[in-house]
């Protein structure tokens, strides 16, 4: 009796994991499309929760420039978009806005001194448009095998190693 019980046990035992690793698999499938980091024709990272795209890239100089981009992912002039950054430590954080400059958005200040900090994006792309958030944190560290070097425009780089989220619903496909 008590193989027999056994064995019961073990056959529903059988028939039950495959069943709970088909659910695991689905509970997971939805990460299938986590935004992936693509580099801008710049070197910095490309923003896809906005259309058109943007590049968020870091100069020299610690300021931030944020070039438009086409379906060809190549630059083309910022129309209309108006941009807001909130950076670094969440008690202290630097707060940049963005002037239009030469086709480009460039920031009015410097960004945080360290390497590697939270970012908060905020893009409106035209007036009265609902605002997205891109939140990434941004890595400028050269010595991290997952982080990128500081970025200046003769040194193309990957773009930063953390995931872009955006806090709006999502985008319609690309055509």
């Amino acid at each position: 009796m008590k193989i027999a019980t056994h064995l019961l046990a073990t056959l529903a035992l059988c028939t039950y994991a495959p069943l709970v690793n088909a659910a695991e698999d689905d509970k997971h499938a939805d990460h299938d499309d986590h935004e992936k980091i693509i580099a801008g024709p710049n070197g910095g990272r490309v923003i896809t929760s906005v259309e058109p795209h943007l590049e968020f890239f870091v100069n020299k100089d610690r300021t931030v420039t944020i070039t438009a981009l086409d379906d060809n992912n190549k630059a083309t002039k910022i129309t209309g978009q108006k941009v807001k950054l909130t950076a670094g430590k969440r008690l202290a954080p630097t707060r940049l806005k963005f002037i239009e400059k030469d086709g480009v958005l460039v920031s009015d200040g410097k960004l945080p001194e360290g390497n590697d900090f939270p970012v908060v994006v905020q893009i409106r792309t035209a007036e009265g448009a609902k605002k997205v958030n891109a939140k990434f944190n941004l890595n400028l560290t050269s010595t991290s095998p997952t982080a990128r070097p500081a970025i200046t425009k003769n040194t193309p780089a990957p773009a930063t190693t953390a995931t872009t989220k955006a806090t709006t619903t999502k985008k319609p496909p690309r055509s």
